[in-house]
């Protein structure tokens, strides 16, 4: 099961004091003006870890090596190749294969530390950042890796690669090499993140694609510079990474404790049913639960009674990020915010919750909620609403005023939530006749929930179609009657990526450290652009606006206020129905594996899972 995001007898070192210091990027601190080559960059302030520190502080670095995890993930898959639009990746190659310039340290908000970089020199503005290669970094084949893969790795990506990367590269003003092993890119505008997302391009090797199409799909195994290589590929079913005992930077301190198994295998499997038997007969060595009522109750099967299953919690301290059904505002039934009011309205959360889950998960509030970056409760104040106010006219209502979602009842049907329904249905033109919902047209009010049967990295295809069967039945008041299509995920990431769909289940986690990534998922560009995911089709000049004081900012406050204020613009915007979240992850695994005491703020994210993970010996 793909892992993400968020310890059985584990040690949480954390005050609240430290992570907000983290968290804003030690505001009293003065901002880095990198005037001299370092080992590393932050977005505020400087790196927590100091030159010639030992490891990462979530790594242990006596971990033994050896052994091996099984994971599973939901669906198939036909392409090795994660870095571009066509195909469905297998997931772990971009992970486990390919390495970046640097390296981010998930126990602070936004860190990065050399890895094939030895060193990190940017201009006091930022309009430029120079990275000198380690002369020992080498490629799985042996082969060196060179300030000419970097250049063209990065131009491709930028102009043939997946739609993610397009952006950063069109500010890219110059790419220069400035020495035998160094590079540098100027930039066409300021933007103070810039130069730490330059130093996480996948660096990939020149010669293996030359002369082909980069941009098509492929089952060829790329070579890479990570710690693993695929070993075995049975297309569709299974993938297996085997460490490379030649790793070339086995010996740095970013990797001390890390890249610990011998093998790394994922398995796919048709549905979240398959892959918990699957995981109960041992065939998979670790399983995420995201359900706190079958935590608490189905873990008792033999495995677990034997003890050779142990359950293990692990919490973070990241935003919630936004996860449930979204309506497509491409499609004009969804164009105005007072129809997806009304489906919020109907989908009365406390009862879905109390049937499914017990209760248990508190609802995502905001985006950004469960965070210091969250919009808060009540009317925006302070420099929020200084940043909102001069799109006052154009914003949501909720956008200043403060927005909260309904609370729902614990029976089925909430009496009160299908009245204010109906009245906003009427205010935006529908109203039921004859008992179907229809507008002045008699166009009725019909629209597709679109699903992927194989499920999604934070929920089962049999929990999200007991969500959605809830809610159906939940809508017939209004005389609407959505139809559901199920597809593989092949066929689910091609309508999505194409936005060929009214409704469908929509997962977003967001960081600590929001930046040009936004764009991505809420840019206007994204409306007519295949393959962001700004899913729901929003083009919103506030958002825009707010992306921009983001990147802009030179001090913590300014910063996270323009995120607070974009967390506000998404929120009453109306976008998604969103569901629960858990601020822990639930973690049942083999006994023999394990992990440090030390954890991140980010919880598990990738590059603590599997990376700091291993098994021990019997």
């Amino acid at each position: 099961m793909r892992i993400f995001e968020n310890l059985n007898n584990c040690a949480i070192p954390r005050r609240a004091a430290v992570i907000a210091a983290l968290a804003f990027g030690v505001a009293a601190m003065p901002l880095a003006s990198l005037a001299a080559p370092a080992h590393g960059i932050a977005m505020y302030g400087e790196p927590a870890l100091e030159p010639g520190f030992a490891h990462l502080p979530y790594a242990d670095p006596d971990a033994p090596e050896g052994g091996s995890i099984r994971l599973a993930e939901p669906g198939g898959f036909d392409s090795l190749k994660p870095w571009v639009l066509k195909g469905n990746a297998a997931w772990g190659v971009g992970v486990h294969v390919a390495e970046s310039l640097m390296i981010r340290s998930i126990d602070e908000p936004f860190t990065l530390y050399g890895l094939l970089a030895e060193t990190v020199e940017t201009a006091p503005d930022r309009a430029w950042v120079e990275f000198t290669l380690r002369p020992e970094a080498r490629f799985s084949d042996g082969s060196p890796v060179t300030v000419e893969d970097v250049m063209w790795s990065y131009e491709t990506l930028g102009t043939e690669g997946h739609p993610r990367y397009h952006g950063a590269w069109s500010r890219v003003a110059s790419m220069e090499q400035t020495g035998e092993r160094s590079i540098r890119f100027t930039f066409s505008e300021i933007d103070r993140e810039l130069p730490l997302l330059m130093g996480l391009r996948p660096i990939l090797k020149k010669a293996q694609w030359e002369g082909k199409d980069f941009a098509e799909s492929s089952l060829e195994a790329p070579i890479g510079s990570g710690a693993y290589v695929i070993d075995r590929v049975d297309a569709g079913r299974s993938v297996t990474f085997r460490r490379n005992p030649d790793y070339w930077g086995k010996d740095l301190p970013v990797t001390q404790g890390l890249y610990n198994f011998d093998t790394i295998r994922y398995d796919y499997f048709g549905d979240a049913n398959a892959m918990f038997e699957a995981f109960k007969a041992g065939e998979v060595t670790l399983w995420r639960e995201l359900s706190a009522q079958r935590w608490a109750t189905e873990f008792d099967f033999p495995a677990a009674a034997r003890g050779e299953i142990v359950k293990t919690e692990i919490p973070n301290e990241r935003p919630s990020g936004i996860m449930g059904l979204l309506m497509n505002t491409r499609n004009p039934i969804f164009a105005d915010w007072r129809v997806r009011q009304a489906m919020i309205e109907m989908f009365n959360f406390r009862f879905i919750n109390q049937t499914l889950n017990g209760g248990a998960d508190p609802r995502i509030a905001s985006y950004f909620s469960n965070s210091t970056l969250g919009m808060g409760e009540g009317a925006a104040t302070g420099r929020v609403r200084e940043l909102l106010e001069p799109f006052a006219a154009d914003l949501p209502p909720g956008t200043l005023e403060g927005y909260v979602l309904p609370e729902g009842t614990e029976r089925a049907m909430d009496r009160g939530a299908v009245r204010r329904a109906l009245a906003l249905m009427d205010e935006a033109g529908w109203w039921v006749q004859d008992g179907q919902m229809r507008n002045a047209d008699g166009q009725p009010f019909a629209f597709e929930i679109l699903l992927n049967q194989s499920g999604t990295a934070m929920r089962t295809s049999s929990e999200t179609q007991q969500i959605v069967n809830i809610f159906i039945e939940a809508l017939r008041p209004l005389g609407v009657t959505p139809r559901v299509t199920l597809l593989d995920s092949a066929q689910f990431i091609e309508r999505t990526n194409n936005y060929q769909f009214d409704m469908t289940w929509y997962e977003r986690g967001l960081s600590l450290s929001p930046g040009n990534e936004q764009r991505l998922y809420w840019g206007a560009n994204g409306v007519t652009e295949p393959g962001t995911r700004n899913w729901m089709g929003m083009a919103s000049p506030a958002a825009e606006a707010m992306i921009d004081t983001m990147l802009a900012s030179e001090e913590a406050e300014d910063f996270t206020a323009a995120v607070q204020a974009l967390d506000r613009i998404l929120t009453a915007g109306r976008y998604v129905i969103p569901v629960s979240f858990s601020p822990v992850s639930r973690l049942a695994h083999a006994a023999d594996l394990k992990f440090p005491e030390e954890t991140p703020i980010y919880g598990d994210w990738p590059g603590f899972l599997p990376e700091t993970w291993w098994q021990e010996a019997n």
